[in-house]
């Protein structure tokens, strides 16, 4: 907490090993506090962390070599290059000679930097400097990987460079805790999820279990109907308007009552062909992280 404010509340979870993790949350849910307060860097008031079985101490080197921290905030010297940004952080780590090279040359190719290391990185793309961030977290091997935002502002090249060292680091068995507020981005690498909002988890489950407790949506764009046929379709399903002149029909695929969804459907068209209402689209909306989100919460993750 900070003063008055409780910046988390109760939370708790476990990570299994090799898995990742995502911790899904709009800005200023608490997610950077949380992953703070697991790396050691920020006290926390009550409750326990656990490493491998054991309560984590942050003042015994051989736990902290067990995780590594790619932080929200850039870690990186700007007035040095790749490579001796590499070397210094490898040599804080206690990695040296030929072992220290060797992990170097590893965490730039899984980063696609190889070709600049010898380039200052003040110099480097906001994408870039992203990707060193990540490999120096990498040099000592850790078994937690926690990744904070980490691709915040980045390019589509480096967001792709950095979503799949996080699939190879899961194929090595290394776990990944990945907070971040970028749906798709949990949705894509992310096996389990930890949807949080104001300091507290609202939800956790498996991603798919998450997703199955929403059902598809059939959504019609029709032109603006007269008020007496607005009045009938909200009877049959939701009825949302649109920012132009349309209005947005919204019929509810419950996959446990497939054929009440197709007589929803059934009498919507029909009532459109009898009033003689234009259908301009019709589109398949399947579950997603934002939709539950904005279930739980009443408001969008990027709100």
């Amino acid at each position: 907490s900070y003063e008055s404010l409780i910046a988390v509340d109760g939370v708790s979870f476990e990570i299994e090993p090799g898995e990742v993790f995502g911790l899904l949350g709009p800005n200023g849910a608490g997610k950077s506090t949380t992953m703070l307060m697991i790396a050691g860097l920020v006290p926390y008031d009550a409750g326990e962390i656990r490493l491998d079985g054991k309560p984590f101490d942050p003042t015994d080197p051989s736990m902290r070599r067990m995780l590594g921290v790619v932080p929200q905030d850039l870690a990186i010297y700007p007035e040095l290059t790749a490579l001796e940004n590499l070397r210094f952080f490898g040599q804080l780590y206690g990695i040296k000679g030929k072992l220290l090279q060797e992990r170097i040359d590893l965490a730039l190719e899984r980063v696609g930097l190889t070709a600049r290391a010898s380039d200052w990185s003040g110099h480097f793309s906001g994408g870039m400097k992203r990707r060193l961030n990540f490999a120096i977290a990498l040099l000592h091997h850790p078994k937690l990987l926690i990744l904070d935002e980490p691709t915040v502002g980045v390019d589509p090249q480096s967001r792709s460079h950095l979503l799949q060292c996080v699939r190879d680091l899961h194929a090595e068995g290394v776990s990944v805790i990945y907070a971040s507020h970028y749906m798709e981005e949990v949705q894509t690498i992310c096996e389990r999820v930890a949807i949080m909002d104001h300091g507290k988890i609202l939800a956790m489950d498996h991603l798919h279990a998450l997703l199955g407790r929403m059902s598809a949506d059939l959504r019609l764009r029709i032109s603006k109907p007269a008020s007496n046929v607005a009045r009938q379709l909200s009877q049959l399903a939701e009825v949302r308007n649109t920012d132009d002149d349309e209005v947005e029909i919204i019929v509810s695929q419950d996959q446990r009552a497939d054929e009440k969804a197709f007589e929803t459907l059934s009498k919507v068209t029909n009532l459109l062909t009898e009033t003689g209402v234009k259908l301009h689209a019709v589109k398949t909306h399947e579950p997603n992280l934002e939709r539950l989100f904005l279930e739980l919460t009443g408001s969008r993750l990027r709100d």
